[in-house]
């Protein structure tokens, strides 16, 4: 019988039976083939996600991959049968920010896939075909389940706007930085330092394009046109400021905890330095991830540490936040 997790509570769960939600006018019904977990989906299952953004009893799961079953009236037949991925916000699509493509600031309110409704940690996902990015029929499904994390650093790339020739940092080695190094070294820069805690995510990060590697206990440099912050933690983003050149541009991807302090705003004011934040991602960002990942100029697979099987989701949300340096990417699958 098909499955899903359902999140009761902070720190209850149980696996239940599963039954598809038939595609209504506009929707999609998609198979899902993996669903990754995230900080976030961390923070669902131990309570500590702010007030407004999660929603109990909840199925969770917004990174995730599948192939569309079946399509409801008004939807192209022709979805039935492809590979997909999809965004998470559930967007108005009449307010003037939806209007402008800033589906992320959606005035009409915060909704969700895996936070306010029902996510992808389930045999299936029904939801608005309009949200659907069509992968080319040779996608890898595993690989395309950290699309979602990495639509959040093209919408980071996007703001940095990096050109060629610049130079530029990532401040931060996990599955974010990773896909920062990714997207910015597409940009041919002059050079692309990345910083971390993590002495052996060096290999990696180099692997992927860097041209140097530093911790931050070590003296860093200076000067960098753009720098991508993926840490959150403040301390991180004060690194990543102290990095710029004067006029400089900063994007901040990480949510620190709630009351952290910040950056020096008169450091900000007299350096002149351009900052922007980055919370989830528009569609420009997902259709960029997706031509970006079709074109084979990124690489999801070696972040990648486990798959395990939905009656796993309590061992993988331990996982995520073990510490333990060898645990990268999970992944479930239905």
């Amino acid at each position: 019988m098909s499955t899903a997790v359902v999140v009761d509570g902070p720190g209850e769960h149980r696996l239940v039976p599963h039954e598809p939600v038939r595609p209504a006018a506009g929707e999609a019904l998609v198979r899902v083939h993996a669903v990754g977990i995230c900080g976030s989906d961390r923070e669902v299952y131990q309570g500590n996600r702010p007030d407004g953004y999660v929603r109990y009893p909840l199925t969770p799961g917004h990174e995730w991959s599948g192939t569309v079953e079946e399509v409801g009236a008004g939807v192209p037949a022709a979805l039935t049968g492809r590979k997909v991925v999809g965004e998470g916000f559930r967007n108005c699509q009449v307010c003037d920010r939806c209007h402008a493509g800033e589906t992320t600031l959606c005035t009409a309110g915060y909704e969700e896939t895996g936070f306010t409704v029902p996510g992808a940690m389930a045999a299936t996902l029904t939801l608005p075909a309009r949200l659907l990015h069509v992968l080319p029929d040779t996608a890898d499904l595993t690989a395309a389940a950290l699309l979602e994390p990495a639509a959040c650093i093209a919408a980071a790339a996007l703001k940095a706007n990096a050109l060629p020739g610049e130079r530029v940092a990532v401040v931060g080695t996990g599955t974010l930085g990773m896909f920062a190094v990714q997207f910015l070294r597409a940009g041919s820069p002059a050079e692309l330092l990345v910083v971390g805690t993590r002495p052996d995510r060096a290999a990696l990060a180099k692997e992927f394009g860097a041209t140097g590697f530093r911790t931050r206990d070590e003296e860093l440099p200076g000067g960098f046109d753009v720098v991508v912050e993926t840490a959150g933690s403040a301390s991180a983003a004060r690194t990543a400021a102290s990095l710029l050149r004067r006029g400089g541009r900063l994007v901040l991807t990480g949510i620190p905890a709630p009351g952290a302090e910040g950056l020096d705003p008169t450091d900000l004011v007299v350096r002149q330095l351009e900052v922007h934040t980055v919370f989830g991602a528009p569609p420009d960002a997902w259709a960029h991830t997706v031509r970006v990942f079709g074109a084979g100029l990124l690489n999801p697979t070696p972040l990648v540490t486990h798959e395990l099987p939905l009656a796993a989701f309590a061992e993988a949300i331990e996982l995520v936040g073990s510490g333990d340096p060898e645990v990268g990417k999970v992944l479930l699958k239905p």
